[in-house]
């Protein structure tokens, strides 16, 4: 319940509450705990999530929502609490706990229990159970697969060098923004978080630099005259576009990215370099699990969201 004042002129009702307190608080549905108390162990669960994801969180608290009272378990290879990962590219100096979607207390609160830092590499879906890659297991009666996904990479000589980022977590937001301050940035990718990039950097940059396959940013998505409003306006800004090109190679020195070498032969000065060329489905820990995948590696489900092996579903 928020704090505020309510009064009704003629037909209206008009709400006065404070701007702090509408941003601090959110509404949250009636929900249960777990009815026996977790002795802490990590060997078994009813409900097993992988992933911390919305698609995650949301399941973990429409069963408590829906009077779910047994245990709940989201583990991740993150090393934060579940937060809004599209932010970052938006405000690349935020810090986790500002874009957090929940809070220590609120999932304690509703007993959905969190492991960080727990990276899943197999699962056998004979005997329900999950293998994590510092070699301890859990088994489960009902599984989530929310893993989201993962970014490709690039596929050329120098792509391993330091400074070389792609958008993932906090510490890679923050690390392009203090490597890009008052210096050359060179994004590869003109879609969303490329462009998203470019224009958090575009005034405290001393270059900004952005590598596109297409003739025009968000030509597919937003079609050929937003797409080239939105180019014009990033130009305005000082942005350099380098379309219908490709990265050939990057050039280091000290172990650091110096140089991006386009395919045309441009030679773009580099003190960070961030990658943003699209996304792959995190499932590459599934593949000799029996669970069905498509040759892109998403899982198929049926309108229950269940995969073809009974008590596995998948989300996000």
């Amino acid at each position: 319940c928020l704090p505020s004042q309510v009064r009704i002129e003629k037909e209206k009702v008009m709400v006065r509450a404070s701007k702090q307190a509408l941003q601090s608080q959110k509404r949250v549905k009636w929900m249960v705990r777990c009815a026996t108390l977790s002795d802490g162990s990590f060997n078994s669960t009813n409900v097993l999530i992988i992933g911390s994801g919305p698609a995650g969180l949301v399941c973990a608290e429409t069963l408590r929502q829906e009077g779910f009272t047994e245990r709940i378990v989201m583990c991740t290879m993150e090393t934060h609490l579940p937060y809004d990962r599209p932010k970052l590219s938006k405000s690349l100096e935020c810090q986790a706990e500002q874009i957090t979607l929940r809070s220590k207390e609120f999932l304690s609160q509703y007993d959905i229990e969190m492991q960080t830092g727990r990276e899943v590499v197999s699962v056998d879906v004979k005997n329900k159970v999950v293998q994590f890659k510092d070699g301890l297991k859990m088994e489960y009666n009902n599984l989530l697969i929310a893993t989201g996904s993962r970014p490709k990479s690039l596929q050329c000589q120098g792509a391993d060098l330091e400074n070389v980022y792609q958008l993932r977590t906090p510490e890679d937001a923050n690390c392009i923004a203090k490597l890009a301050n008052d210096r050359n940035a060179v994004i590869v990718g003109a879609s969303f978080i490329g462009m998203e990039v470019a224009a958090y950097l575009t005034d405290k940059s001393h270059s900004v630099s952005v590598i596109g396959i297409e003739n025009i940013p968000f030509r597919k998505v937003l079609g050929e005259k937003v797409g080239q409003s939105i180019m014009k306006m990033f130009e305005t800004n000082r942005v350099k576009f380098y379309l219908q090109n490709e990265v050939s190679e990057l050039r280091g020195q000290d172990g650091k990215v110096k140089e991006v070498v386009l395919k045309s032969g441009k030679i773009l000065r580099a003190d960070v370099c961030v990658v943003g060329i699209g996304v792959v489905p995190a499932t590459l820990f599934l593949k000799q699990s029996g669970i069905n995948m498509d040759s892109k590696g998403f899982l198929p489900v049926n309108k229950l969201m269940q995969t073809n092996m009974p008590g596995v579903f998948a989300a996000g």
